[in-house]
C-alpha cells in the first residue's frame, strides 16, 4: 500500500535541499517569501513565438509595392489566427497563432499614403505636399498603386531623394504615430498575446546599396512611448546617432528600449565594421554602446540567411543555406576574390562572433555580443514563415499566384539598384523564440535584454541550450532539465568565467521537433575561439544525431537522407528522431582562450515553399536552378566563455 505520510516527507526534503542548492548560489538567492517556490520560480518554463518584424500597409514602399488594405489591424489580428483577407484577394489564415508581434513599420514617411489618401491639410498645403499629391493621383488614373508605372516611379524617386520632402512627412507620422502606439495597446493582451511598439529605422549607411536598417523595440506603453516620434534616416543615418535617441528616450521616460540589426547579408559590409562612420577605429566607447543598445541580431528572413557564408566557412556543410550575396540574391558569378571574403566577414553573424573577439583584446570591450532572433520582414501584413503557407515580401509581385516563383520579387527598386532577383530566391523565414516567464511586455522584453531567445526558419522547434562545469550524461535525460539547467549553469545568451585547471565546460542540450513540422536531423555546436597568436577559428561539432548514426574516424556523418517527393510537395518522418538530447563537453578546450558557442539545430528535409507553390497552381518546366527542397533549422544565441585575466575587458 502506497505511503502517502512517506511520500509527502520525501517530497518535503527533496523541495528544502533544492531550495538550499539554490540559496547557496550568490545570484539565484530569492525573497523569504518565495522560499517555498524553490527553483520554479527563477525558471523560464515556456518558449514563445513571435515575428520582430512586420510591415504593414504604413509603410510607404508597402503601399505603393500593392498591399493598400492590410494595415494594423488585420496584422494583428492575422497573428493571433483570425482570417483575413490578402492584398490578392485571397484569404489567409496561420496553421497555429503567434504569441507576440512586432510591427516596424519605416519610421520615414511613416503613414504617408494614408495622409495623401486622406487629404492630410498639414501635408497638402505645401509645395512638396502639392507635388506628391499630384504625383499620387496620376498614379491613381485607371491602374491603382499596385501596378508599376512611371508615375510609380517618379512618385518613389521624389520620397526617396527629395530631402524638403522630410518636414514634411514628418507632420504626418507625427499624427500617424500616435495611433500605431495606441493600436498596438488596443491589441495587447497580457497572458494571450503580446504586442510590441516599434518601427523600422532604415539607413543605407555609407553606401546608397547598403542595409544598416535597425528594428527599434519599445517595452513600454502608448501613453510613454506616443510622447517621443521616431528617429529616422531624416536626423540620421548613423547607428551612432540612433543610440543617442535610444539612450535620450530612457532617460526621459525611464522605460526601456532596444534596437535589432537586421538584414546584415545585404550591408556592403558595414554591419559589423572595424571603422565608424565618420571614419574614426571602432574604439571602447562604440564597443559599450553597441553591446548596450543592440543586444540581439536578426540572423534569418525573406531576404536570405546570415548565419554564414560559404566563402566563410568552405568546410561548413550546411553553410550554403538560402544565400544572397547581394541585393542581387545570389552571386551568379561566382566570384571567390579576397575582397569579396573580407566584405563578407563583416555581414554574417558566425564572423562578427570572431571579429568581436578580436576587438574585445584590441579596445577593451566585445561590441558584437549578440543574440539570434528571426524575423519576416514582409511587407504584405501577413507574418507567415511556414513552407506551405508563404505568402512573400511584397504584395504585388511576391504573393501566392500563378507566375510569382519567376516574377522579379521587386521590380519597384529597379530603377534604384539594377536588375531584381525572381521570387524564387526569397526565403519563408523567420520567427523568434523567447524563453520567458509569461506572455507579456515586461517578460518577453527581459528575456530579449538577456539574449535567452533564439531564431527558427519557420519551425517552432523548442531548443534548451545551457552552458557549465558540471553537467553529467544523465541531465539529459532528465524531465527536469531545465531546472537542472539553471542550477548547474548558464543559459544561451550568458557567460562562462574562469575555467578551474584541467576543467572544461559542458553543454546541456535538448530539441524537439515542432509538433506539426518535420524530425529533426542533428545538433550541432558552432565553437569560434582566439588563440594566443591573435588568430580566430571557427570548428562544427555534431553532437547529437538521428537514427544512430555516429561520426567515422575522419568526422564524416553519413546523411540522414530524404524522403521529400517534390512533385507532391511531401515527406513522411520515417526518417529522423522527434528529440534529440545530450551533455557535451569541448574537447579542445583551452582555459585562456576567448570563446562562444551556440546551437544549429537542423530538420530533415523538406519540400520549400516553391515546390508547394508549384503543385497548387499546377506549374510545370520550372528551371533546374529552383530549389524545390529546404533542410529548416534553429539558432541559439551563443553562450561566450571569458578567461579569468580577460574579465575586466568584459565588463
Amino acid at each position: 500500500m502506497l505511503n502517502i505520510k512517506s511520500v509527502f516527507r520525501k517530497e518535503f526534503i527533496r523541495r528544502c535541499l533544492v531550495a538550499m542548492a539554490i540559496l547557496s548560489i550568490p545570484s539565484l538567492v530569492m525573497p523569504e517569501e518565495n522560499y517555498p517556490q524553490h527553483l520554479d520560480a527563477i525558471v523560464p518554463k515556456n518558449v514563445y513565438w513571435g515575428d520582430m518584424h512586420l510591415h504593414t500597409n504604413l509603410s510607404v514602399d508597402a503601399y505603393v509595392f500593392g498591399n493598400t488594405g492590410v494595415g494594423p489591424d488585420e496584422a494583428y489580428r492575422f497573428a493571433q489566427g483570425e482570417t483575413v483577407k490578402a492584398s490578392n484577394g485571397m484569404w489567409a489564415k496561420l496553421d497555429r497563432p503567434l504569441d507576440f508581434l512586432v510591427l516596424a513599420d519605416h519610421g520615414f514617411n511613416l503613414g504617408l499614403m494614408e495622409g495623401l489618401q486622406s487629404g492630410n491639410s498639414e501635408l497638402i498645403k505645401t509645395d512638396s505636399g502639392q507635388r506628391l499629391n499630384r504625383q499620387y493621383k496620376n498614379i491613381l488614373k485607371g491602374k491603382g498603386p499596385s501596378i508599376w508605372t512611371s508615375e510609380t516611379d517618379q512618385f518613389v524617386r521624389t520620397i526617396y531623394n527629395e530631402g524638403g520632402v522630410s518636414s514634411v512627412t514628418k507632420l504626418v507620422s507625427a499624427s500617424i504615430w500616435e495611433k500605431v502606439t495606441l493600436r498596438a495597446d488596443q491589441y495587447n493582451h497580457p497572458g494571450k498575446f503580446t504586442t510590441f511598439i516599434g518601427y523600422e529605422w532604415t539607413s543605407s549607411g555609407l553606401s546608397p546599396s547598403g542595409n544598416l536598417h535597425r528594428v527599434v523595440v519599445f517595452e513600454g506603453d502608448a501613453e510613454t512611448v506616443k510622447e517621443t516620434l521616431p528617429y529616422t534616416v531624416f536626423d540620421s543615418s548613423d547607428p551612432e546617432d540612433l543610440w543617442s535617441y535610444l539612450e535620450d528616450y530612457e532617460e526621459r521616460t525611464g522605460s526601456d528600449v532596444l534596437a535589432i540589426a537586421h538584414n546584415g547579408n545585404l550591408s556592403n559590409g558595414e554591419m559589423f565594421p572595424l571603422n565608424r562612420q565618420n571614419g574614426a577605429p571602432v574604439d571602447i566607447n562604440y564597443a559599450d554602446l553597441r553591446s548596450r543598445w543592440e543586444p540581439l541580431y536578426e540572423v534569418t528572413q525573406i531576404k536570405g540567411d546570415s548565419e554564414t557564408h560559404p566563402l566563410l566557412s568552405s568546410l561548413d556543410t550546411f553553410a550554403d543555406y538560402e544565400t544572397w550575396d547581394g541585393w542581387e540574391g545570389r552571386d551568379i558569378t561566382g566570384e571567390t576574390s579576397e575582397a569579396l571574403t573580407e566584405k563578407k566577414a563583416s555581414e554574417y553573424a558566425r564572423s562578427a562572433l570572431m571579429l568581436g573577439m578580436s576587438l574585445q583584446l584590441k579596445v577593451g570591450k566585445n561590441p558584437f555580443k549578440f543574440g539570434m532572433i528571426g524575423g519576416t520582414d514582409s511587407h504584405t501584413g501577413l507574418t507567415t514563415a511556414d513552407e506551405n503557407n508563404y505568402w512573400g515580401k511584397f504584395a504585388e509581385s511576391s504573393e501566392p499566384s500563378f507566375s510569382r516563383i519567376v516574377t522579379p520579387s521587386w521590380k519597384p527598386f529597379v530603377w534604384k539598384y539594377g536588375e531584381k532577383p525572381l521570387n524564387w530566391g526569397m526565403s519563408a523565414a523567420g520567427y523568434t523564440g523567447v524563453w520567458a516567464h509569461e506572455n507579456s511586455r515586461e517578460s518577453l522584453f527581459a528575456a530579449m535584454k538577456r539574449k535567452e531567445v533564439y531564431a527558427s526558419t519557420g519551425p517552432r522547434i523548442t531548443v534548451r541550450f545551457f552552458g557549465g562545469w558540471d553537467y553529467k550524461p544523465d541531465d539529459a535525460l532528465r524531465s527536469d532539465l531545465a531546472q537542472i539547467g539553471y542550477s548547474k549553469g548558464v543559459p544561451m545568451g550568458g557567460d562562462l568565467t574562469s575555467a578551474a585547471k584541467g576543467k572544461a565546460p559542458t553543454f546541456l542540450i535538448r530539441a524537439v521537433k515542432d509538433p506539426l513540422g518535420a524530425n529533426l536531423d542533428r545538433i550541432q555546436v558552432i565553437k569560434g575561439w582566439h588563440d594566443s597568436q591573435g588568430q580566430v577559428y571557427e570548428k562544427i561539432y555534431n553532437v547529437a544525431l538521428s537514427d544512430g548514426r555516429a561520426e567515422d574516424d575522419q568526422g564524416f556523418v553519413k546523411a540522414v537522407g530524404s524522403t521529400v517527393d517534390v512533385n507532391d510537395a511531401s515527406y513522411t518522418n520515417s526518417i529522423g528522431d522527434p528529440e534529440l538530447a545530450v551533455v557535451w563537453q569541448d574537447p579542445d578546450f583551452d582555459r585562456d582562450e576567448l570563446a562562444f558557442y551556440y546551437l544549429r539545430v537542423l530538420e530533415i528535409p523538406t519540400p520549400r515553399w516553391t515546390a508547394y507553390d508549384a503543385k497548387f497552381f499546377g506549374l510545370e518546366g520550372l528551371p533546374k536552378e529552383i530549389p524545390m527542397v529546404t533542410q529548416e533549422r534553429a539558432y541559439s544565441s551563443p553562450i561566450w566563455y571569458t578567461p579569468q585575466q580577460l574579465i575586466p575587458l568584459q565588463n
